[in-house]
């Protein structure tokens, strides 16, 4: 099609009392793969449809029920001013028309090509059922569906890479390799495995099957699959800010962790860090309280409280994790509290599933109180926000919080918390 219909004959044609025609010829074609065959049904039409309808066939018509040959109409229109056949004269009124078919088929054959090359990528990790398992679990969930066929066909062929590269799955299941330094050498990018890439969850989903472990469900699962698998994570920039922490052992970092204990300094300790330090609590299990803000900290650092703390720093990590894990393993007790907040109910209801977390100063009379010592002070509060909790360690909690509608911080009840870490 190279001119368009000259505009005098476009009005004519383009009138409102032909619109319906139009479109529903633009989807017969479109299903049609462009053939002009066939009858069309035109329903219920009014009379200045049919009148429009009658000047466009060159015959009256007079039923409500019009159908239109389409072979018919295309003569008509050639041998007309428009000098078009029918297929060209709708899409330039209605847009280009698809070949519907086609489409299908394109899409068959590109999916059946996309299968084949899964297939033929997957195949150099071998004929263990869970290559054939995890390629069925891609196609079957969307995930490659929802890409064009290039995408998918790479995202296969660099999982399977990147799959290639790990000690767990190569023979060498007793070395390591740095998770970035498998990403560079496959992407190009150190950043091309991290947690939120499409290429990590479909390389995570395979080493699932393969070592047959649940699917990781959040960072601190992820970390440890790919641990599993022989992969190093970066072990250094995320750190847990602690307090008077002691552990056991005469190595130059325990050494100096009980040091600065014995000095009243705070220390963050990265996950490196917790790899070379053991805990060991002889007699007596011992308390460790656990705070959601940093503030808490300084203060019991300022005032040479004797008692150790773990800050989460907001929601817990996994390297806040991981020290707490390795603390509850020796025998300590955790005490725990966060803000009187929805976010920090919700906060401490994962911490009591996860290690029974003693609540400190945490329940529905504290919340009451720390209300009232915040106006005493005329400290602003702000309301509530956020879905609401239940408490799971005290079911007065969200009552209480709901009757008085405002959030208290941790540094509401500062003076108190410090008392208890002096004791």
């Amino acid at each position: 099609m190279t001119d368009g219909l000259p505009p005098q004959i476009r009005r004519h044609l383009d009138r409102p009392q032909l619109s319906r025609l139009w479109d529903l010829l633009h989807d017969r074609l479109r299903r049609n793969g462009l053939a002009v065959r066939g009858r069309l049904r035109v329903p219920g039409t009014t009379p200045e449809e049919r009148e429009a309808l009658s000047l466009l066939m060159r015959r009256t018509l007079t039923a409500e029920n019009v159908t239109v040959d389409l072979a018919d109409l295309d003569a008509r229109l050639r041998a007309s001013a428009a000098r078009r056949g029918l297929v060209d004269v709708v899409a330039e009124l209605r847009g280009t028309i698809t070949d519907r078919p086609r489409e299908l088929r394109d899409q068959r054959d590109a999916r059946q090509h996309l299968r084949e090359s899964a297939q033929s990528s997957a195949a150099r990790l071998g004929a263990d059922p869970w290559v054939q398992q995890w390629l069925d679990e891609l196609f079957r969930s969307g995930t490659l569906g929802r890409l064009t066929p290039t995408e998918a066909a790479d995202l296969v062929d660099r999982a399977v890479r990147v799959l290639e590269g790990i000690p767990a799955l190569s023979g060498n299941g007793t070395g390591t390799v740095g998770r970035h330094e498998l990403a560079e050498r496959v992407t190009g990018t150190a950043h091309g495995l991290d947690d939120t890439s499409l290429l990590a969850r479909t390389v995570q989903r395979a080493l699932a099957l393969a070592l047959d472990l649940p699917l990781p469900a959040d960072a601190a699962q992820r970390r440890w699959l790919w641990a599993e698998a022989g992969v190093s994570t970066d072990n250094v920039s995320s750190t847990v800010l602690t307090y008077g922490l002691r552990p056991a052992g005469p190595d130059w970092l325990a050494r100096q962790l009980r040091e600065r204990a014995e000095h009243h300094a705070e220390t963050h300790l990265s996950l490196r860090d917790l790899r070379r330090l053991r805990w060991d609590f002889p007699g007596t299990d011992p308390v460790v309280y656990v705070c959601e803000n940093p503030r808490i900290v300084e203060a019991a650092a300022d005032h040479g409280c004797a008692a150790p703390v773990v800050c989460t720093s907001g929601n817990a990590t996994t390297v806040v994790l991981t020290l707490l894990d390795a603390l509850c393993a020796a025998g300590a007790v955790l005490h725990g509290r966060c803000d009187f907040d929805w976010p920090g109910v919700a906060m401490m209801n994962r911490l009591v599933a996860r290690y029974n977390v003693q609540p400190w100063r945490m329940r529905a009379g504290d919340y009451e109180e720390h209300v009232t010592r915040a106006r005493q002070r005329r400290t602003p509060l702000n309301p509530l926000s956020g879905p609401a909790r239940e408490a799971d360690w005290d079911p007065e909690l969200a009552a209480a919080m709901h009757s008085l509608g405002v959030a208290v911080h941790e540094e509401s009840a500062l003076d108190l918390l410090v008392s208890d870490l002096s004791g």
